[in-house]
């Protein structure tokens, strides 16, 4: 049998995936068919690995199968829909029996291409299609596409014992479909890792080869490869018997069909189905409310006997309400008690809803029909919706010309009532669109757009009622006549616009709605309030403008706050005497590269803000001019490029920060630099080494410029050792991120902690290793407590290129920071060294400083800058005692922890990029004593035109963000979105119809690591 596995490659080499794969083919820009992500071997292993390194332990569900490699998902986890329909095409042809698709992107009403190719394709060449039905959460219809699919075999995710996950997707399909169809394990899954990838290094290979992660990507292909043993067994079986024996033959659980399909899938049961529901479930659809005249419905449950034996069925039902209850009897009947089934024919059974019966619980119900005799029992699930109250709301949309509008996007996003989650995006090319949505209250936001071509944006205008009440049937006319123009300008007419940034959010209770636009400029851009004006305080409104002058000067400004109603139309000319001059001194010690600055403005009690970052040649300097008004603080930071990525955007190789965002004075100056010698570990408030229970960790960043500012790099290799009472506990690859951690004895002992890293002289001439190591005394702790660390610091003056002048004398303080510091101080010791470290010299240490003599010209260390090497040995007073209960604990990210600059605020933790490849996309990481396996949040800005953009209240990356969050079921880029179309990225709480999670619409592997 042929297992296809579309997804992020796979590793052929790892022991338990040798000779399993028979072919193999590339279908993204990728360099070949490799697994660098590990998801892609992960799944292909829990379908039919072999167990071999593991000796057997983790043996695939179907270990006699083969593998169809199949890349659809590039190295960083995603993919388009050309290359996932490719493909599937390309699976097919290459004759497999099954395909796996652990993926997947947000549903829409219509069939898109994927779920058309699954259905043609399981028609037309009997393949089973087993599908992930994604990672959103308790919400309700979150299944994404192509899970979506009528045909696909959708799988939902249970833990070791058979409680639904958390993170698996619920139905029902946007159709009113059950799906998913059944369940399998999908929580901490053992499976064959990619050595290498981004999953064996975030999570860790436990034991050396193998990663445990949960999702229902690890679900589906536990039913891929019992449909494998099925097919062995039954050669002729198409897809449609296929997933009629695994449904009808699955283990009931404590749930009802849209969480958990028909139940568990139960491999051994399935193998001797010979009796089968066809179609595996039945849904009755939506019953409008009022529910007074509503007609019972009927529909035909059929059988299906595969085998040569007639076979009675005895029958009978059970049906739950919304609410978990027993539905009120006669809501679901059977037409009979019993049905025979002749052997290779068929026999119906009638099933009966009435929805009338529900008197005022409304919401779907559901029954499961039980069909037991012949030594077997098919198991059917069955759903209805009953409409809660809704009622229409007809939208009329207006271009500037007062005609019907083609090209528009409307937004109807449900705070209140029955509406409080749901989202719904109408539209009908004819400029007037029905939609039929709960009762309860809305923020209805719409955007018309100037050109008729939605792939050419010249102007729009922004409409929106921050709070519409829906009662009854609603009527809201969109006039793009009625708005007004918005106009920032700032003092310098040679500053050119350069980016732009316009947000509306409505608070409640417990989320934040926030809607905004990217734009190249505010030219051809209007706005209109519409509805009544919003008096409790939930209202904020915020205008971000970005303009750049030449290769060194910028403006960045933000203005905004609580408003009771929004702006209809806005004008804001900044003044000279508004604003502050930050100069920036951009460094870097080797030639040829490039970087920016860029601030983020934060407003109390904000949304969020945007970031301009213009690339230029390093070493240099930029003068960032910014905006002083209502409280806004900067975020301010610097990255070192290495490249372009495959989408034409810098790599970031190195980052860093000012630290927590810095509130200037209008009309002032103020001056910085970033990314200068001397490089080395930072302690603060926030960084250090800690200690929780009996877990020791380190939290602090080695690569701290010569100015303080957190930050770090790419970096070749990492080693980290402890050692307690002499020996060795054990060693990681984290230069002291905070990922890595060492589990020791709860008694009291000395311990010594060393890390060395290194990184390249292409990223950085000074500083390319940094070896560290600490001593100290712990015993197990009741929180997370600081351990005793001391550092020192060198404030040496240098370039921007991190050189000091040849053959002169220099001073340079000397700075203990951490336990040692102040008052603790015993003694502090510097040495000095002019051959790269291969001898040292004692200096002397006179009032916090020493004195050194820098080479002459032409005796330059290969590796360093002209300055010499130093180290510092810091002893402690004997009053200092080890930290212990009661010292300060660290429960949240550090305050000055780097933040990327993004166009929405951002709280996602996206994977980290590879610290071992300076190609790696995203920032460098930062150290976060607070994270386990988590990474600051990145973000790109990307050349907008005119985007319009949504999101909930988990905040979201940017647009073209490096990464999406993890956990989060894959979406997919079903076209490529021009600019001045409409953008979106919907967050918490779930919309109705679930728009794309990653923001440009890419789909990504369904697991939640």
């Amino acid at each position: 049998m042929k297992i296809a596995v579309l997804d992020t490659g796979v590793d052929a080499t790892h022991p338990d995936l040798k000779n399993q794969v028979v072919a193999a083919k590339n279908f993204t820009p990728a360099p070949d068919a490799g697994d660098r992500y590990g998801h892609g071997t992960h799944v292909a292993s829990i379908a039919a690995g072999t167990g071999a390194k593991g000796g057997g332990r983790f043996k695939g569900v179907a270990p006699g199968a083969k593998l169809l490699n199949g890349k659809v998902l590039d190295d960083e986890g995603f993919g388009d829909d050309s290359g996932i329909l490719a493909g599937m095409e390309w699976a097919a042809a290459q004759g497999a029996d099954i395909v796996n698709l652990s993926l997947g992107g947000g549903d829409t009403p219509e069939i898109d291409p994927l779920e058309a190719q699954v259905n043609k394709l399981s028609e037309e060449k009997g393949i089973l299609f087993a599908i992930a039905a994604g990672n959103e959460g308790d919400g309700e219809r979150t299944v994404g596409s192509p899970g979506s699919a009528a045909a696909a075999l959708t799988v939902g995710a249970v833990d070791g014992k058979d409680r639904l996950a958390g993170f698996s997707s619920r139905g029902p399909g946007l159709d009113g479909a059950v799906k998913p169809d059944v369940t399998a394990p999908g929580v901490d899954i053992t499976a064959a890792s990619a050595k290498g990838s981004v999953i064996a290094r975030e999570e860790g290979e436990k034991p050396a080869g193998y990663v445990t992660i949960s999702g229902t990507s690890m679900a589906t292909p536990h039913v891929a490869g019992a449909a494998a043993l099925l097919k062995q067994q039954h050669p002729d079986w198409t897809y449609a018997e296929l997933k009629g024996a695994l449904t009808g033959s699955a283990k009931a659980g404590p749930y009802p069909p849209f969480q958990q399909g028909s139940g568990r899938i139960q491999a051994d049961k399935a193998g001797k189905q010979t009796v089968i529901a066809d179609p595996v479930s039945l849904s009755f659809g939506l019953q409008q409310w009022p529910h007074t005249d509503d007609k019972p419905v009927t529909r035909q449950l059929t059988y299906r006997n595969l085998g040569s034996t007639d076979v009675t069925l005895k029958l009978a039902s059970t049906a739950t309400d919304p609410k978990g209850k027993a539905a009120p009897a006669g809501f679901f009947t059977l037409g009979a008690d019993q049905v025979t089934v002749p052997a290779g024919g068929k026999a119906s059974v009638d099933l009966t809803v009435d929805t009338r019966l529900g008197g005022t619980v409304d919401g779907a119900y559901s029954a499961y029909v039980t069909a037991t005799g012949g030594g077997q029992s098919v198991r059917t699930a069955a759903a209805v919706e009953r409409e809660v109250e809704s009622y229409d709301v007809t939208v009329k949309a207006l271009g500037r010309n007062g005609k019907p509008a083609r090209n528009y996007s409307v937004d109807l996003a449900g705070l209140s009532g029955a509406a409080a989650g749901q989202w719904f995006s109408p539209y009908d090319a004819d400029g007037t669109v029905t939609v039929r949505v709960p009762k309860g209250g809305y923020v209805l936001n719409s955007a018309i757009y100037v050109s008729p071509d939605p792939e050419v944006y010249r102007g729009a205008d922004w409409l929106a009622q921050p709070r519409l009440n829906v009662t009854g049937k609603t009527t809201v006319t969109l006039d793009a006549r009625t708005a007004e123009p918005v106009r920032l300008t700032v003092p310098d007419k040679a500053a050119k616009p350069a980016f732009a940034s316009a947000d509306f959010a409505v608070e409640t209770a417990d989320s934040v709605y926030a809607f905004g636009w990217w734009l190249d400029s505010y030219e051809g851009f209007r706005t209109r309030h519409l509805g009544p004006r919003v008096t409790d305080g939930s209202l904020y409104q915020q205008w971000d403008g970005h303009w750049t002058k030449g290769s060194t000067e910028q403006y960045d400004t933000v203005a905004g706050g609580p408003v009771q109603q929004l702006a209809t139309g806005y004008t804001r000319h900044y003044k000279k005497g508004d604003l502050a001059t930050l100069k920036t001194g951009l460094g870097a010690s080797v030639r040829g590269k490039q970087g920016a600055v860029s601030a983020v403005g934060m407003l109390p009690g904000g949304i969020g803000g945007s970031s301009l970052g213009i690339p230029r040649s390093l070493p240099g300097t930029r003068t960032l001019h910014l905006s002083t008004q209502a409280g806004v603080r900067w975020d301010v930071s610097f990255e070192q490029y290495g490249g372009k990525d495959a989408d034409g955007f810098p790599i970031s190789e190195a980052f860093y920060t000012l630290g927590a965002p810095q509130k200037y004075t209008a009309g002032k100056s103020y001056a910085t630099t970033f990314n200068t010698a001397v490089f080395g570990p930072r302690l603060t408030s926030e960084f250090g080494l800690f200690r929780e229970g009996n877990t020791i960790t380190g939290a602090l960043p080695l690569f701290a410029d010569g100015k303080g500012h957190a930050g770090s790099s790419v970096f070749s290799s990492a080693s980290t050792t402890l050692y307690r009472n002499g020996k060795k506990v054990g060693s990681h690859k984290d230069p002291l991120l905070g990922d890595g951690e060492f589990t020791v004895p709860s008694g009291d002992a000395a311990y010594r902690l060393t890390t060395s890293v290194k990184r390249s002289a292409k990223v950085a001439a000074a500083s390319t290793r940094i070896d560290a190591s600490w001593t100290f005394r712990s015993k197990k702790t009741a929180d997370l407590t600081r351990l005793p660390a001391s550092t020192a610091r060198f404030g040496a003056a240098t370039a921007l290129d991190s050189t000091v002048p040849a053959g002169r004398t220099a001073t340079i303080p000397v700075t203990v920071e951490g336990a040692a510091a102040g008052k603790n101080l015993k003694s502090l010791t510097v040495y000095v060294s002019y051959d790269s470290g291969k001898t040292w010299k004692k200096t002397k240490v006179a009032k916090g400083k020493i004195t050194v003599k820098n080479p002459a010209k032409g005796r330059r260390s290969p590796s360093a800058p002209s300055s010499p090497t130093r180290r510092a040995t810091r002893r402690r007073s004997r009053s200092t005692t080890p930290a212990r209960a009661g010292d300060p604990t660290v429960s949240g990210p550090p305050g000055d922890l780097p933040r990327r600059a993004v166009l929405t605020p951002s709280a996602a933790s996206p994977p980290r990029p590879s610290p071992s490849s300076p190609a790696a996309a995203g920032p460098p990481p930062t150290p976060n004593p607070a994270r386990r396996g988590t990474s600051p949040a990145t973000g790109r800005r990307r050349p907008p035109g005119g985007r319009s953009r949504r999101t909930g209240s988990a905040p979201r990356p940017a647009d073209d963000a490096a990464a999406s969050r993890r956990g989060s079921s894959p979406s997919r880029r079903a076209r490529p979105t021009a600019a001045g179309t409409p953008r979106s990225s919907p967050t918490v709480p779930r919309p109705a119809r679930p728009a794309a999670d990653r923001p440009d619409g890419s789909p990504r592997p369904c697991a939640d690591n």
